[in-house]
């Protein structure tokens, strides 16, 4: 993995927390840091915000990995709105994090960085929108990892938000989910530079980090979108194009990416249920009244359109919209010109309700 300084914006900024951090399960943090990026100018009433929550491998850098939805009239329109998205907690691209050092003991976290969850990424992120004075957000708006966050939103902090708009995500993470995770997981374990967590950065489980890409990207697109990307064609190098690819992705994520964050983010997406400790899956829903807008990716392989279907039934104040795209899951990094003039037009309704 290539140093962060390489891999995330100039204009990232830095909150550094010194209250101690508790996570839901009981651990510690002494103190946290926060990595984060904005976009706008913060109104006089602190309110014309847009969060955005960010996927599992993503980062602040919203303009490099969703830069389609950055225009005037578009989704995020930076001369209306103050648009922010912070690095979730446990990944590596700024925020606290395996990677980070650990304070107590003088060295990197590494596999001794604490299981984390959902709720506690947006717990951090409510301490940053604190010290930033935020008071309201307009909308609180992701896909995937940064759907679980939109939801968990709207059942931790409801009074603080006005809308929520999750895409191609669950309420609970399904057993289908879990085992593609877990097998991921191994892979990286089955690495001989694994050694338990403890790989040194000159020689990372590379190998066993590249095979759970492959196998995630396996789930990202569609059949049909590998058909018709690929097919049977073999390149010059002998190989079939889409075992190239599947290469080729694989190490691109080593060269920006941790084996230990990885294994944190997917337990934490494995976590995810909204029911969880709480009344129940039901009435956690039923009682969450704000105006809720679903995106579904008919193609989706990983949160098939039938779990967003079930989450516009149980909430009171649910919209589903479809995108039917051959792309799989991935398709709201790819159809941006619709995924933008969705959130946009959910923005302006939200603004008329006012």
């Amino acid at each position: 993995m290539r140093a962060i300084n390489e891999l995330i914006s100039p204009d990232t900024l830095r909150f550094t927390s010194t209250e101690p951090f508790s996570t839901e399960q009981g651990s510690v943090l002494p103190e946290v840091e926060i990595a984060y990026r904005t976009w706008g100018t913060l109104n006089a009433e602190c309110d014309n915000v847009v969060l955005v929550c960010h996927a599992l491998t993503g980062s602040a850098d919203v303009d490099a990995w969703w830069p389609g939805l950055f225009s005037a009239g578009g989704a995020f329109d930076a001369s209306v709105d103050f648009i922010i998205c912070s690095n979730v907690l446990g990944s590596c691209y700024g925020t606290t994090g395996p990677l980070s050092l650990n304070p107590e003991t003088g060295r990197h976290y590494g596999p001794d960085f604490p299981p984390i969850t959902i709720r506690d990424m947006v717990h951090l992120q409510h301490r940053l929108l604190c010290h930033l004075g935020i008071r309201r957000i307009k909308l609180v708006v992701g896909a995937s990892l940064g759907g679980m966050q939109v939801l968990e939103w709207g059942a931790l902090y409801p009074d603080m938000v006005r809308g929520l708009m999750p895409m191609g995500v669950s309420g609970r993470h399904s057993a289908w989910c879990i085992a593609q995770s877990e097998a991921q997981r191994q892979a990286i374990a089955a690495d001989r530079n694994w050694n338990n967590g403890w790989y040194e950065s000159s020689s990372p489980p590379a190998a066993g980090l590249s095979a759970a890409r492959m196998m995630a990207m396996c789930t990202y697109r569609s059949f049909e979108n590998f058909q018709d990307r690929f097919g049977r064609r073999v390149g010059k190098d002998g190989l079939f194009n889409a075992e190239s690819y599947m290469r080729y992705q694989g190490m691109k994520l080593v060269d920006r990416f941790d084996a230990n964050t990885y294994i944190i983010l997917t337990r934490a997406m494995d976590m995810h249920d909204l029911g969880r400790g709480r009344t129940s899956y039901e009435e956690v829903l039923g009682g969450m009244t704000l105006p809720v807008e679903i995106l579904s990716i008919t193609t989706d392989l990983l949160y098939p359109k039938e779990e967003q279907e079930e989450l516009q039934q149980k909430l009171p104040n649910a919209r589903i919209l479809y995108l039917d795209e051959p792309y799989g899951h991935d398709a709201f990094l790819i159809d941006v010109d619709s995924v933008s003039r969705m959130v946009r037009e959910f923005l302006d309704a939200i603004m008329r309700k006012e």
